[in-house]
């Protein structure tokens, strides 16, 4: 069992990054299901809901920021840094298989395909950063 878990330790982190956007899911649930119900309850005495209770309904479930557009109050993605960041560990991915190609010939193939993973992200940052427009 435990060797199991030696090999498979880097699951931890996507199924972190899952288990955290269903959390998120359901705090938003809860947000809308709460405001509806107080909704209902100004509506049961007759009286005016609040101007804010009104503005969270109107927020979108799924309003998080990830498309650039939507920011909620967080600064937009800056493309041009991911590019040099995924730039600089594909480089060095991809550079070390040089250095420990005589140790471990195994270890060349799983850094060849971390390098050439990083290398298609920082082409996706590049195309992101040159395709977004930005509100000056």
């Amino acid at each position: 069992m435990e060797a199991l878990f030696f090999q498979f330790w880097w699951l931890l982190f996507p199924i972190g990054v899952g288990l955290m956007g269903a959390y998120n899911s359901f705090l938003n649930y809860r947000r809308q299901r709460d405001a509806l119900n107080l909704l209902k309850t100004y509506a049961d005495k007759g009286q005016e809901p609040p101007e804010a209770l009104l503005k969270v309904l109107q927020r979108p479930l799924d309003e998080d920021g990830w498309d650039g557009k939507s920011t909620g109050g967080r600064q937009p993605t800056n493309y041009w840094s991911l590019f040099g960041l995924f730039t600089a560990l594909s480089a060095g991915f991809l550079g070390s298989r040089f250095v420990i190609g005589d140790l471990d010939p195994g270890a060349v193939t799983a850094f060849s395909i971390v390098g050439f993973v990083m290398g298609a992200v920082a082409v996706w940052a590049l195309i992101s950063a040159l395709t977004t427009r930005r509100d000056r």
